[in-house]
């Protein structure tokens, strides 16, 4: 894990703003698939695991903030757009760093791909449907 990386979510949290804290908590994101990419050549499973949590919790936490700010993706698409081409970033990084994974490795990043693709796709739903009522 990167040092501090732990101390970024906190600062992500403690941030008030929503909009601010979900671009945080995604920059967070991006710093651990850095961190887990090095333990990946290391060798170092468990700080990869380690790592794959951390991201999936940084993704939940700036989904749930631009949720939790009821404004309607369409009329204010600042933070949305932007967490959305963070999320699609993301996305491919994780593919590549699967494809760099020894083949008996790769399931661990399976189901945190899919939960940052699921939350990539209500993202762009959003920003093309509007707010769901």
């Amino acid at each position: 894990m990167a040092p501090g990386a732990r101390a970024d979510l906190k600062a992500a949290l403690a941030e008030r703003d929503l909009g601010k804290r979900s671009k945080l908590a995604l920059d967070n994101a991006a710093d651990t698939l850095k961190a887990a990419r090095e333990a990946v050549q290391r060798g170092d499973n468990e700080k990869v695991v380690a790592a794959v949590a951390e991201i999936r919790e940084s993704v939940e936490l700036a989904h749930d903030s631009l949720k939790s700010t009821g404004k309607d993706p369409r009329k204010s698409p600042k933070w949305f757009k932007q967490a959305e081409i963070s999320t699609r970033e993301l996305l491919k990084k994780l593919s590549t760093l699967q494809d760099d994974m020894d083949f008996a490795d790769r399931p661990v990043l399976v189901e945190l791909k899919k939960r940052v693709q699921q939350v990539h796709d209500e993202l762009l739903m959003g920003l093309m449907e509007g707010k769901q009522k």
